[in-house]
């Protein structure tokens, strides 16, 4: 970047510059053709020295597939059976995935159903999506639901749901209070339908 400039104090001035301006005023696209970089190329420099969050976990089954995410993109990464079973019609099983994760503080995991799955099999995360919660370290395992007519066959290290780790605000930050009024607000006791189908 620092060889477009003829030496370090025309860097210098350019650094200045931006930092008295206000946001609003920075027209980013110029200042990036000024450094010679793109968009990408910005983007790819800020992940590679981004921290990440650090997610510790263990296989309690050693036929447990390791967690990771297909792509760097992908909000979730894939639970997998640790064993085979038959769910008939309208059936609903507890599926074992063998892995524990220690979940950061002010995190969940939301374990969702897999899009593949429910539209070709019909099966799906039944009390989608189920929370766990930071303090739980047990073996993660997944209600599976049978929505479909058919008996179908889930095997072993077969893709189950997905899990999804989200920041939450969790109980120790909270303090419910009771009220004898709440506050109207704009939807006010508009629920169900109220914004049409």
């Amino acid at each position: 970047m620092e060889e477009n400039f003829n030496n370090e104090e025309e860097l210098d001035d350019l650094i200045k510059m931006l930092e008295s301006m206000n946001d609003e005023d920075i027209d980013y696209d110029s200042v990036m053709d000024i450094l010679g970089i793109n968009g990408e190329e910005l983007e790819e420099e800020y992940l590679k020295h981004s921290p990440k969050l650090d997610v510790k976990f263990k296989r309690s089954n050693p036929d447990a597939i390791t967690p990771k995410y297909a792509y760097p993109t992908d909000s979730g990464f894939d639970l997998y059976s640790t064993e085979e079973c038959w769910l008939f019609p309208f059936d609903r099983k507890l599926i074992p995935t063998g892995i524990h994760i220690d979940i950061p503080e002010n995190y969940e995991i939301q374990v969702r159903s897999k899009s593949g799955l429910a539209l070709k099999q019909g099966l799906m995360v039944l009390n989608s999506p189920g929370t766990i919660d930071q303090g739980y370290t047990g073996e993660i395992q997944v209600i599976i639901f049978n929505a479909s007519n058919q008996k179908v066959k889930i095997e072993k290290n077969q893709k189950i749901a997905q899990a999804v780790l989200c920041p939450v605000v969790s109980g120790q930050w909270i303090n419910l209070k009771e009220e004898s009024e709440i506050e109207s607000k704009d939807r006010s006791d508009n629920g169900f339908g109220s914004t049409g189908i």
